[in-house]
């Protein structure tokens, strides 16, 4: 029997994703991935003004008179949610974690599906697939996604992004829209993304954490549509940050010990403007690679933050693709 926290956790969730799928956010996904495949039907005897291309030259052979092959939309997608579970995911440093925001939007993509009759389907992953829900349809399949996204508990600490995506590639042979959610501490190898992105539709979602983005980047992604959800709390400040550290996203200004939470390795550094410069600017250089890393594969990458609002970047991506697909 689930705890009545984490009961009342699913429930919250559901009301609030449903609300945003009914009022904005179903349209959206409806316009950007319904219908954009094209599926084989039949075939019929050829007739004055038919695409040659679209001849099917066995049966034509055959009969000895040309046929051409019929084609219909394909309605029924397949939703896989490719998220993190690493211990990187559990960090935040306000009053939600990574992990939680990623829930949020999985919630989300996941009731857009099925109110559009999609079936959507689960990998878990850390260094190794940690779980591994098959694509279904229904409201109370959604619901087991996110109890395992809210509840689940992964037994390693580190990231592999290869482990997930060649599950994937192993076990959904039928195109898929893949939505890939991960801080991207590590990046996917890229042949092996190349690949999967040429099978499956693959969208990239990294979820990152204030104190994680140098201000510029901050500034840069939080343009756009008027903000739908503001965060009611904010990350506790020490009394005197110092202009330095409340510029750069640091509360520390002085000696500091930090521990990498995927592999346990302490670190003592030196908190000054220094570091703080110095810390900012390898920030920055790592989320232009990054984004451009995307680019060049041909997957597009969307921004999230911890701290604000999930749906506004979302609906962003949809209605530029949405832009892209009407060219």
């Amino acid at each position: 029997m689930l705890p009545k926290e984490l009961t009342g956790e699913i429930r919250r969730i559901e009301i609030i994703t449903r609300s945003l799928v009914e009022s904005l956010f179903s349209g959206e996904y409806h316009s950007v991935f319904k219908g954009r495949g094209m599926e084989f039907d039949q075939v019929r005897e050829y007739q004055d003004g038919d695409d040659v291309r679209a001849i099917d030259w066995n049966v034509t052979a055959r009969m000895n008179r040309p046929f051409v092959k019929e084609f219909v939309e394909e309605r029924e997608l397949v939703v896989m949610l490719l998220v993190d579970r690493s211990a990187s995911t559990d960090f935040g440093t306000t009053h939600r974690s990574k992990a939680h925001i990623a829930a949020s939007i999985c919630s989300l993509l996941a009731f857009s599906a099925i109110q559009n009759h999609d079936k959507v389907g689960l990998i878990l992953f850390s260094d190794v697939v940690e779980k591994f829900i098959a694509p279904r349809k229904g409201r109370r399949h959604v619901l087991r996604v996110i109890l395992e996204l809210l509840h689940g508990r992964p037994e390693r600490k580190r990231t592999s992004l290869a482990a997930p995506l060649e599950r994937l590639n192993r076990v959904q042979k039928r195109r898929s829209v893949v939505f890939l959610v991960s801080d991207f501490l590590e990046r996917p190898p890229e042949e092996l993304l190349r690949v999967t992105n040429r099978r499956h539709d693959v969208i990239a979602i990294r979820v990152a954490d204030p104190r994680e983005i140098g201000p510029e980047k901050r500034e840069k992604e939080k343009r756009g549509l008027p903000r739908l959800i503001r965060s009611t709390k904010k990350a506790a400040e020490p009394e005197n940050p110092g202009p330095v550290g409340e510029r750069n996203g640091f509360t520390i200004l002085g000696s500091a010990d930090f521990e990498d939470l995927e592999t346990g390795e302490p670190f003592h550094a030196r908190v000054d403007r220094a570091f703080v410069e110095e810390f900012n600017s390898r920030r920055a250089r790592s989320d232009q690679e990054l984004e451009a890393f995307f680019r060049a594969n041909g997957v597009d990458f969307v921004p999230v933050e911890t701290d604000g609002d999930y749906v506004d970047p979302l609906v962003r991506f949809f209605r530029a693709r949405e832009r892209r697909l009407r060219r």
